[in-house]
């Protein structure tokens, strides 16, 4: 491995410890972003279930996006997954931005949670 890939690695696994010590039994809402897409999931790690997901590439949202790689598909991602996720019960949770820097994409995503009724 490169020492690029070693290094998102670390950061992802520093990340994910932190989380699942603050967790207090809440799922958590992992991002992931690719340079077309973003992805979201609401993941009960208890159960090692996953509880709600949400992407760009969902027929719901891909229709009316332009591009699957701007902030406004990431708001529109975020208040899917938070709709979902309030459909299941789940309310409170704890946001897991994995390797990537609380900027841009991954923060529309978030505030649109949260706008949408997701307590991070």
């Amino acid at each position: 491995m490169s020492s690029e890939q070693v290094r998102t690695l670390r950061r992802k696994a520093r990340v994910r410890r932190s989380l699942r010590a603050a967790a207090n039994g809440r799922p958590r809402l992992s991002v992931f972003r690719s340079s077309q897409n973003i992805y979201a999931q609401v993941i009960d790690d208890e159960r090692g279930h996953t509880v709600a997901s949400a992407s760009t590439l969902d027929k719901a949202l891909k229709e009316n996006l332009k591009s699957g790689a701007d902030t406004r598909a990431a708001a529109e991602v975020g208040k899917l997954v938070a709709e979902r996720a309030k459909e299941a019960g789940v309310t409170k949770v704890i946001f897991d931005r994995g390797r990537f820097l609380f900027h841009g994409r991954i923060k529309a995503l978030a505030d649109a949670a949260r706008e949408a009724g997701l307590e991070f």
